[in-house]
């Protein structure tokens, strides 16, 4: 669902429009545009686009505002771990993906015989993307790259962005009519932008186009040839769950320090169940995603191939988890008591600032908790002797809070951001 169709009362409507307008407002004049456009005509005609494919694409194409503002949009909330896993990987997504996987089961054998990566992971990445091609996205994709490449924002990425999409439709791959895609221009059913397609896209059922969006032959081997080319290993899991022992060193979870399951397996870690660990030299790395009370897991080199995908760790961990289901594998067993409520943006800012007047140095207070601000929340654990997780919880807020207002840099009569209500709606997933 998009997060304009979840928009259902007038009131909501008319705020939209309003605000879109506001945004619009603030992009150049429309001759801007027309000049801009003109330009890039002139840069698409000599890298070999066709002109009558440009003027196809992009005739009375305007800057589309609600672009703009989903572009600009910084969320409101940071989902934790366990409810971004039980929103995407759920009973029925897994009986779903059950069925596909036996519904299609001599294509997708036919694909893993020749870029080797298992039917699971496949459909695991085709349920995350589009819900199994439930939707792939309905704003067309040579306006919104255009809009977000005469952004300034990030115009240099979607302009390029915008002339592989033109190069697409000049080879004769899609139709303009039926170019669509999410407002930041991923296609099909596995969501490829513009570049990924030229890059890694195949025509698998030999039709003489790569069409990610009506031939699922295509699509699969298109997103098996990127898995491959990255490095998939075929004989290896992405990960899985562990259980850590009570005297575990929080410090050594982390991506970037791995070391031989064998390794693991002697400091105590063991399987989710409490079984011994396989003595294995593959290394692995120990990731918290949701601190050290929640789930803890094991990753290993495919793991990181899923992050080439996206970036998100709940992402890759939620593709990997749904490609366990789907083959029978059960679900989360330990960390559930984890749960705890979203932590707001602004709640974020002001834990940065209080981090930062305490001297531990979290970097800009943008509300998002990045390698910064994680090393500047492991600095005050350390400090204080809390376990050292680098997770931003509600407790740690409040005891960063405690500690600021100890040294007066709050005022009395601030009220506590720990305690602030979460009574905003849970938004809708973001189509990328």
């Amino acid at each position: 669902m998009t997060l304009f169709r979840a928009i259902r009362d007038g009131c909501l409507g008319l705020a939209l429009l309003a605000l879109s307008a506001s945004v619009l407002a603030q992009t150049p004049a429309g001759d801007d545009f027309q000049a801009w456009l003109a330009a890039l005509r002139q840069e698409a005609i000599a890298r070999g686009i066709r002109a009558e494919t440009f003027d196809r694409a992009l005739a009375g194409v305007q800057p589309d505002p609600r672009v703009i503002e989903l572009d600009r949009r910084q969320p409101e909330f940071l989902e934790p771990f366990l409810d971004y896993l039980e929103r995407r990987v759920t009973a029925r997504r897994v009986e779903e993906g059950r069925r596909l996987l036996d519904e299609h089961r001599e294509l997708l054998a036919a694909v893993q015989r020749r870029y080797g990566i298992p039917p699971h992971v496949l459909v695991a990445f085709w349920g995350l993307e589009t819900n199994y091609g439930g939707f792939m996205g309905d704003f067309a994709v040579p306006a919104v790259l255009a809009t977000l490449a005469f952004e300034p924002r990030r115009s240099q990425f979607f302009r390029a962005q915008l002339l592989d999409a033109l190069a697409v439709l000049d080879e004769g791959h899609v139709e303009v009519t039926a170019m669509k895609g999410s407002w930041a221009g991923a296609m099909g059913h596995m969501q490829f932008m513009p570049s990924t397609f030229r890059a890694y896209a195949v025509d698998a059922d030999g039709d003489g186009r790569k069409d990610l969006w009506g031939s699922l032959h295509d699509a699969f081997a298109s997103a098996a040839n990127y898995l491959s080319r990255l490095g998939w290993k075929a004989d290896e899991l992405w990960g899985r769950e562990v259980r850590l022992p009570e005297n575990f060193d929080w410090e050594q979870a982390r991506l970037s320090l791995t070391r031989p399951v064998s390794a693991w397996a002697a400091m105590g870690v063991t399987q989710a169940d409490g079984s011994p660990l396989p003595n294995s030299n593959l290394q692995g790395a120990i990731i918290l995603p949701q601190g050290y009370k929640g789930p803890a897991f094991l990753v290993y080199g495919n793991f990181n191939i899923i992050l080439n995908w996206n970036r998100s760790l709940s992402y890759a961990l939620a593709v990997g988890l749904l490609s366990d289901r789907l083959r029978g594998l059960p679900g989360l067993q330990n960390g559930q008591g984890a749960r705890h409520p979203r932590l707001t943006r602004q709640q974020i800012i002001e834990l940065q600032r209080q981090l930062d007047a305490l001297g531990f140095e979290p970097g800009e207070a943008d509300g998002i908790p990045g390698s910064r601000t994680r090393a500047a929340i492991k600095a005050f654990q350390r400090q204080v002797g809390l376990p050292v997780d680098g997770y931003a919880s509600p407790e740690l807020v409040a005891r960063v809070e405690a500690q600021a207002r100890s040294r007066g840099l709050l005022s009395a009569a601030q009220a506590p951001l720990a305690s602030e209500p979460d009574t905003a709606p849970t938004p809708a997933p973001r189509l990328q």
